[in-house]
């Protein structure tokens, strides 16, 4: 448990909760700082065992994978079908890419039904980059890794989404935690 407190000084405290080792609970409190002076330690201090937050952190990122794998397979599927000789990392460079608009324009398409267009674009394009790179970048790792190339086959997709959903998923966690911003 977390808040923050603002002080007639402008300054705030802030207070949470923590385990010791042994089991009990402990106060902490840095008081009267600004949020700029806050020690970093506190944004990693988080409690790992929401399950709560590990299923709000697990569906923002499986819409992020849907909006990312349907960029990124459609360009792998675009250049396997064509048969157009592009190297291995440049197609996968452009899969990223793909990936990224893609995802950018699901999540766009998705909150104007919560605000207006050019705000849920906005939005959209205000989300956790770091996430949506470092899904790209491991799903396309698996596609090299099992196939040798930019191939997509029916056996090495699981694996692709798999890795795709697992390695943004504890930073999607911790943002969510830590920072109370959900990546979508």
């Amino acid at each position: 448990m977390a808040g923050k407190f603002q002080g007639r000084d402008g300054l705030r405290s802030v207070w949470c909760w923590r385990r010791a080792l042994d089991g009990s609970a402990k106060y902490v409190s840095f008081e009267k700082m600004s949020e700029t002076q806050q020690p970093a330690t506190h944004i990693f201090a988080i409690n790992w065992r929401c399950k709560h937050t590990w299923r709000t952190a697990s569906v923002n990122t499986l819409w992020c994978l849907l909006g990312c794998s349907i960029g990124d397979f459609g360009t792998i599927l675009y250049f396997q079908l064509t048969g157009i000789a592009w190297p291995v990392w440049a197609i996968m460079s452009l899969a990223i890419v793909n990936g990224l608009l893609t995802s950018i324009a699901l999540e766009t398409v998705i909150l104007s039904r919560q605000m207006a267009l050019n705000l849920a674009f906005k939005t959209a394009i205000g989300m956790s980059l770091i996430s949506m790179v470092s899904m790209e970048l491991a799903m396309n790792l698996v596609d090299v890794a099992m196939t040798g190339g930019a191939i997509l086959t029916l056996w090495v997709l699981p694996f692709m989404l798999l890795a795709g959903f697992i390695t943004p998923l504890p930073y999607n966690y911790w943002r969510l935690k830590a920072l109370g911003k959900a990546c979508h």
